[in-house]
């Protein structure tokens, strides 16, 4: 009864009830934060189902992609939804979101630069000039135009791609548009190095067969892909980036491969002063070439009048033979002279 007539009494103070009654929200919570903005809308028309928005995304389960059903006449929207009780209003989604206009909108953007971007990537798109054909049919299918044609080259403008693949699908020469791995970096070296360095052995060992080659001729060998392959994941465990190397390699490289007949030889030494390497000299035991030092640029082959030197050229495709995966080799005598 005693606690019942305290709080009478303490209700009926002047200064609790003047409290009481001028009662009001603190202005932090009735205030949203500058930080905030408001909830994302959503315009699912403009949606390209890039994922931009999932990726950027700092709070769990706040946003995710949803697709309509089809119908007879139209395939269904992909676009994403906001959950309110998960969204924290950060306009990180807006930020990252490619379309034009935007898809998700939350208010005003912030001042990001457009040379950064917060969607994490560890992937590029980069365009071989060498192969590419220009036949702009990645710049068609790109989604945000990010490729463009300056100069009279196709170029992918960093800044906006957002490495969805699609110009890479769509390219109709194979090694003209490379993904390029942003990650591993000193890992994908060595299995470049492997790469060659074992394709390098395998030819030379067939050495004696390549030097009957004539001009016009083509020697045909093929590899086992299988130990390469094993041996590249031991230093880098990630086949999908093991298996894109190998392809990129096989795709573009020219190897030089020299040959040398000791037996030809009429001691001239008009090759070793020639040698730009240091790689030819000359002692009691006569002319010898030292592979090792050897940078295959030709100059003893073009120089030679005995045909010492034998000056080829290797290339490279990986293939199936027997339910097998091999690279094929393709060995001929190099034309005179040969441009690096």
């Amino acid at each position: 009864m005693s606690s019942v007539i305290w709080y009478l009494y303490e209700f009926a103070r002047k200064s609790w009830a003047e409290k009481f009654a001028n009662a009001h929200t603190e202005k932090e919570i009735l205030e949203k934060p500058e930080r905030f903005r408001d909830f994302p809308t959503v315009n699912r028309e403009y949606c390209i189902g890039c994922g931009a928005c999932t990726a950027a995304c700092p709070a769990p389960g706040a946003i995710k992609l949803v697709r309509d059903k089809d119908t007879e006449t139209s395939e269904g929207f992909t676009y994403p939804v906001i959950v309110k009780g998960a969204c924290i209003r950060c306009g990180f989604c807006a930020e990252v979101c490619p379309t034009d206009p935007k898809t998700l909108e939350c208010g005003e953007n912030h001042t990001i630069r457009e040379e950064f971007t917060i969607v994490p990537s560890e992937e590029l798109y980069v365009i071989d000039d060498y192969l590419c054909i220009r036949c702009r049919k990645c710049m068609k299918a790109c989604p945000v135009d990010a490729i463009i044609e300056e100069d009279g080259r196709v170029e992918v403008d960093q800044s906006r791609c957002i490495a969805c693949g699609e110009c890479l699908e769509k390219c109709p020469v194979k090694g003209a548009l490379k993904r390029i791995h942003v990650a591993y970096v000193e890992e994908q070296k060595m299995v470049i190095n492997l790469a060659v360095n074992t394709l390098e052995s395998a030819i030379e060992e067939r050495e004696e067969d390549i030097k009957r080659l004539e001009a016009g001729d083509i020697y045909r060998m093929n590899y086992p892909m299988g130990p390469l392959l094993e041996e590249a994941l031991s230093i880098l465990p990630d086949e999908e980036i093991v298996r894109d190397l190998l392809e990129k390699i096989t795709d573009r490289l020219k190897m030089r491969i020299i040959t040398w007949s000791p037996e030809k030889c009429v001691q001239c030494r008009l090759c070793v002063g020639e040698c730009p390497s240091g790689a030819i000299t000359y002692s009691e035991e006569g002319v010898v070439r030292d592979p090792e030092k050897c940078l295959r640029c030709s100059t003893c082959y073009q120089t030679c009048p005995f045909g010492v030197a034998g000056y080829y050229v290797a290339r490279f495709l990986i293939d199936e033979s027997n339910g097998q995966e091999i690279i094929k080799i393709t060995v001929k005598p190099a034309a005179l002279p040969v441009k690096p």
